[in-house]
C-alpha cells in the first residue's frame, strides 16, 4: 500500500465533455467528467452500453480532443496520441507481417535504442505474458488469446506511464479469459504499471480494479466510484475464492443496480 499511500498524481481529468458531430446533428457523449489517475493505479471502468466508456479512453489516449475541459498529463495537457499513453484494444492490433519478436520490438527500435536493450526488453515482457518460445512465429499462427499477450507486450516494451485497455479480453473464451486477468493482474505488480481498463463485467473489474468508476448512460458521468482491495487480497492469497465473501457480493450487486438503473 506505500505506492497507494504517496498518491503521485499522472492523469487529472478536468470538467471534461465530449460532443460528436454539429449543432443539431451532434450528440453529447460524455459530459462533466472530473477524474485523477495516480501511478500504479488499476483503475477499471463500468457503464451500461454507449455510455462513452471508450470515448474517455480516446480522450486519455489522444485520439480525440475534448469539446470542454481539459485532460492533463503531469500537468501538461493531451493533444495527440504519445507513447507514454500506451492502448490496447479489444482485437489485437498487430503488423500480421512481422514476427511476435518484432512486434515487441518495434516501439524500442522506433525510439532508436541500443540493440542490446531492444533485446533485454523484447524477452522481458515475452517472459511476462508467457511467450518466451514463440518469437519467432507470425501473429497469423496465434490463437486469439495468444495475439492478445502479444498486443500487451508490444505495449508494454515501450514502458508507457499509463496502460490504456478497451475491452481487451471481451473477445475471449472464459478459460482464457481468467489467464489473462491472472496475468495482467501480476504484471500490474510486479512492474507498478498504471492501469485504465474498460470492461463491462462486473466480476472482471473487481477482480482487478484497486478502483471501480461506474458510469451513467449517454450522456456518460460519473455516477460513483469505489475504492477496493480484491486484487490485492488475491495477489495475497494466490487465488481468487478467498474474496467471494459478503463484501464482495454486496458491492457487486450495488454497481449492478446503479448500471440497471442506468438502462432505459
Amino acid at each position: 500500500m506505500s505506492a497507494q499511500a504517496k498518491k503521485e498524481s499522472l492523469i487529472k481529468i478536468k470538467n471534461m465533455s465530449l460532443e460528436y458531430g454539429e449543432s443539431i446533428n451532434s450528440t453529447l457523449a460524455l459530459k462533466n467528467i472530473n477524474l485523477e489517475i495516480n501511478k500504479g493505479e488499476f483503475i477499471c471502468v463500468l457503464g451500461p452500453s454507449g455510455c462513452g466508456k471508450s470515448s474517455l479512453l480516446k480522450c486519455i489516449a489522444g485520439y480525440v480532443k475534448p469539446s470542454s475541459g481539459q485532460v492533463l498529463m503531469q500537468g501538461e495537457e493531451v493533444d495527440e496520441p504519445d507513447w507514454h499513453r500506451g492502448v490496447v484494444f479489444q482485437s489485437p492490433t498487430l503488423y500480421p507481417w512481422m514476427t511476435v519478436n518484432e512486434n515487441v520490438e518495434f516501439g524500442p527500435k522506433m525510439r532508436n535504442l541500443p540493440k542490446a536493450k531492444i533485446k533485454e526488453i523484447r524477452e522481458y515482457f515475452l517472459d511476462e505474458v508467457n511467450l518466451s518460445g514463440f518469437g519467432d512465429n507470425y501473429t497469423f499462427e496465434l490463437s486469439g488469446g495468444m495475439k492478445q499477450r502479444v498486443a500487451i507486450a508490444r505495449v508494454l516494451a515501450n514502458y508507457p506511464q499509463v496502460v490504456l485497455m478497451d475491452e481487451p479480453f471481451g473477445a475471449l473464451d472464459a478459460l482464457t479469459r481468467e489467464n489473462m486477468q491472472n496475468l495482467i493482474r501480476n504484471i500490474w505488480e510486479e512492474n507498478n504499471t498504471t492501469i485504465f481498463f474498460i470492461t463491462h463485467d462486473v466480476d472482471e473489474a473487481l477482480l482487478l480494479a484497486n478502483r471501480v468508476v461506474v458510469m451513467s448512460k449517454q450522456p456518460g458521468e460519473i455516477i460513483k466510484i469505489f475504492d477496493l482491495d480484491f486484487t490485492n487480497q488475491i495477489l495475497a492469497k494466490g487465488t481468487k475464492e478467498v474474496i467471494y465473501n459478503d463484501d464482495y457480493f454486496k458491492i457487486k450487486n450495488e454497481i449492478m443496480d446503479i448500471i440497471h438503473s442506468q438502462i432505459d
